[in-house]
């Protein structure tokens, strides 16, 4: 009987031996948790905001204060503001997640850049909307970023945005970077324009 209670506890013992000697497993991989500003103006519909950035909905002005606090499946849980919202990668999903998350999240504060913009550039930024002669990044701190899936570089000629699921519209730049032109049925080009002049 002795005998029989011997083996199991000697085959324990070389098997516990064996784990004191393997390496430890490599810790799971972890998303950045980012915190800073909102890049650019963003908006949404209860707690989520999508990629499409529709500039119907409601806005959270460029510059509110973000903190990234997990990450799910095409979606980035944050605090603005104090208020829990969820980021969600609907359309462009062709990008990473955390790399889309790093553009919205940032570490200098837009607003003070803004400030520093013509009066006509600020006032569309404060309104959410494009203004013929803006750079990429003015566009960029008043629209958001077009949405990968449709606009999949910062490089292309036309960048395509939203204002409703319905409504898209284009923008199309000149050869120094400055919007030429926004192509738009009647209705969108007059909700996304600003119309004050530079």
């Amino acid at each position: 009987m002795n005998r029989l209670l011997a083996i199991p506890a000697a085959v324990a013992g070389i098997v516990l031996s064996g784990c004191e000697t393997m390496p430890a497993p490599p810790a799971p991989a972890s998303h950045s948790i980012l915190a800073g500003y909102t890049c650019c103006n963003l908006h949404y519909e209860g707690d989520w905001i999508s990629d499409a950035n529709w500039s119907s909905q409601p806005m959270i002005p460029a510059g509110a204060s973000i903190k990234v606090l997990d990450y799910g499946r095409y979606r980035v849980m944050t605090e603005i503001d104090g208020r829990k919202m969820r980021l969600g990668l609907d359309y462009g999903r062709a990008q990473p997640l955390e790399e889309w998350a790093g553009r919205l999240v940032v570490q200098d504060d837009p607003r003070k850049k803004i400030e520093r913009w013509p009066a006509p550039v600020r006032e569309a930024v404060r309104a959410g909307k494009v203004a013929i002669g803006m750079s990429k990044e003015e566009v960029i701190v008043s629209l958001g970023y077009p949405a990968a899936h449709q606009t999949p570089s910062l490089d292309a000629q036309q960048w395509k945005y939203w204002h409703t699921s319905l409504g898209s519209y284009l923008i199309v730049w000149d050869s120094s970077g400055r919007v030429k032109d926004v192509v738009a049925d009647p209705q969108t080009r007059h909700a996304v324009v600003y119309e004050g002049g530079r």
